[in-house]
């Protein structure tokens, strides 16, 4: 029987669309052309320009603070809920899950005007605190729903049997069931430092003067018609997240 080809070559298009202009987006950030129209010759000019763009790095180290701070407290608070929802069960535990699911099915836009309205209302002033707390507010929700997927397969028995051998509470939880959970607890915080590094639509609405973060910032380039220094900009991005990703990898294989 002839197998079809179909599947072959659905998957070469669906990898050229989606990495085709990444590619295209790092070939044009050594292109000497401005607009990345036509190739004018192999030129780092957009990188040297890049170092003096102080207003970038300043975004940049504003998204570097609000990313690490959320990720860290959404790490335990989004941990303790998880182990909150999978240990204790009561008649208003849908309740707790409601408000856990909430920020991943509400509408970004929506939840950015109501953060805006809830930080006007308690005349909050707008600025990196307030971008702090919206990015902690769905970033538990993310940490908790890998948490919580890594102990529906946890066996506490192994909590029961430290503490058979005579380990407190606090020990079990700590030489015990913090190891086992960190592979989860890790996830989880990664994909909060990565959701808070590129969130635009929610920061956007609760950003004030000064407090300006590398999306924003990003955008505002684009409307001002800066492609080479974005373009230049993305690839330095792309590198950064390739070597964390495999740093991250080497660390597995090393524990493993």
């Amino acid at each position: 029987m002839k197998h079809s080809r179909l599947p072959l070559i659905t998957l070469i298009l669906v990898l050229v669309f989606f990495y085709l202009p990444i590619i295209v987006l790092v070939a044009n950030s050594f292109n000497a052309s401005r607009f990345g129209g036509t190739w004018e010759g192999f030129s780092l000019v957009w990188y040297k320009r890049l170092l003096h763009e102080r207003d970038i790095w300043r975004a940049l180290e504003n998204t570097l603070i609000i990313a690490v701070g959320a990720t860290v407290v959404s790490a335990v608070l989004g941990t303790t809920a998880a182990f909150a929802l999978h240990r204790f069960a009561s008649r208003i535990q849908k309740v707790h899950y409601v408000l856990i699911y909430t920020p991943l099915v509400v509408p970004e836009i929506l939840m950015g005007m109501s953060l805006l309205l809830l930080f006007v209302a308690m005349k909050i002033q707008l600025g990196l605190f307030t971008i702090f707390l919206a990015h902690v507010t769905f970033c538990i929700s993310y940490v908790a729903m890998v948490v919580l997927a890594r102990l529906q397969d946890f066996d506490f028995s192994v909590i029961e049997a430290a503490q058979d051998l005579g380990a407190s509470w606090w020990t079990a939880a700590t030489r015990v069931l913090l190891p086992l959970l960190f592979p989860g607890i890790a996830a989880g915080a990664l994909l909060a430092f990565t959701l808070s590094l590129d969130d635009f639509v929610i920061t956007f609405f609760v950003a004030g003067p000064g407090s300006t973060t590398l999306p924003i910032r990003i955008y505002s380039m684009i409307k001002h018609g800066s492609p080479p220094l974005i373009n230049a900009l993305s690839t330095i991005l792309l590198l950064v997240t390739f070597a964390a990703v495999w740093f991250s990898q080497r660390l597995t294989e090393e524990k493993s």
